[in-house]
């Protein structure tokens, strides 16, 4: 049972239909999110006492205060907590990128063949196909990394932005505090409204949001006039949730806490201030983004589709070569002549040049 449930599962990796198959685990009570890769409870329950509770509550368990942190306590808890940042995956080690580069079903077969050259003291055919695994792999390698540096330049240039309250010394933005909150916020010492990278951001910070925000960190609602958010990234669900400022319910799980913003959804209409409760990679879709990138990483349809010709060539030559090595030996009796021609005609059935020319052209495509 064992071996056809693996003939079966490598058929549909073949066909790339094993998401047509898939068992998937069905949601956890409050979360709202149909996959196994549920948040853990401590962050969960973290995250429900902070909703559940007082406004006072959530300010004395993050340590912060009514009107945001001083720049001295963000940059001390930037320093403890790390920037706002998801993990993604990492960029290989150049000995990885090569070895990856040069592991493709092309070069190993032209290096067997090469091989076998070299053995027979073919010296003109172990350079020619030596010379041609070396360039496809070194122009792959170099190309890829000339396209993951554009790519990296290209994300550095979209730079993201909240706006942060942080409490000034003096009544010099006093102003701009009753433009945002009125009466609620006008009543506490003045804060300073800043553009700062989302980076930046730690728990216990006051962030602004208004219409068209993407929502920076996990935050309770502190201050809310017609706030309505999209949470179909996280929940599945077509419409704006309305957020309130008031507890949450003690009933209802994580996803349906009306006073709970999560990173990674946007704010469609209204305004608010919200209490950054957690960051980086130990919000809820930090979690969560973690456990993803920490799975293996899939081919995508073209190298599926590359892989599958370069497999088809290879069985190609799996019939033909023995075929003419058997016939050419058994008609002529000279079997060193008959492996010799076997030989040239497996190099005449690999195409040398494929993998150099498909993974330049490509690579040359990403950079432009």
């Amino acid at each position: 049972m064992s071996l056809l449930n693996a003939w079966f599962n490598a058929f549909l990796r073949s066909r790339r239909a094993g998401n047509l198959f898939g068992r998937r685990a069905m949601p956890e009570a409050g979360y709202g999110l149909g996959s196994t890769q549920a948040a853990p409870t401590a962050l969960t329950a973290g995250l429900l006492a902070l909703a559940q509770g007082s406004e006072a509550d959530a300010l004395a368990t993050l340590q912060s205060h009514v009107d945001g942190l001083s720049p001295h306590e963000a940059e001390e808890r930037l320093l403890r907590f790390g920037p706002n940042e998801v993990d993604h995956e990492k960029p290989l080690p150049w000995w990885r990128h090569l070895w990856q580069c040069y592991r493709n079903p092309f070069n190993l077969l032209l290096t067997v063949l090469a091989a076998v050259s070299w053995l027979t003291e073919d010296a003109k055919a172990t350079v020619v196909i030596g010379a041609m695994v070396v360039l496809s792999t070194l122009i792959r390698f170099v190309q890829e990394g000339r396209s993951n540096r554009a790519a990296e330049r290209l994300k550095a240039l979209a730079g993201n932005t909240a706006r942060v309250l942080r409490r000034a010394a003096g009544t010099e933005a006093a102003e701009v505090a009753d433009q945002y909150f009125g009466a609620q916020l006008h009543s506490r010492r003045p804060a300073r409204l800043l553009d700062l990278p989302i980076r930046a951001l730690v728990p216990g910070d006051h962030i602004v949001l208004s219409a068209g925000d993407m929502i920076p960190a996990d935050c309770r609602v502190l201050a809310a006039k017609d706030l309505f958010v999209a949470q179909a990234a996280m929940t599945g669900e077509s419409l704006p949730v309305e957020k309130f400022v008031q507890p949450g319910n003690a009933d209802a799980g994580l996803m349906e806490q009306a006073n709970l913003l999560f990173m990674g959804t946007n704010v469609v209409s209204g305004t608010a201030t919200a209490l950054v409760l957690a960051t980086g990679n130990t919000s809820y879709f930090g979690t969560l983004a973690q456990r993803s990138s920490a799975s293996d990483r899939a081919p995508t349809a073209f190298q599926a589709g590359v892989n599958s010709v370069s497999w088809l060539l290879i069985r190609f030559a799996l019939v033909m070569v023995p075929f003419v090595l058997l016939v050419n030996g058994w008609t002529k009796g000279d079997w060193t002549e008959a492996f010799l021609f076997a030989l040239s005609v497996a190099v005449g059935l690999t195409p040398e040049m494929l993998p150099m020319i498909v993974t330049s052209t490509l690579a040359k495509g990403a950079v432009l």
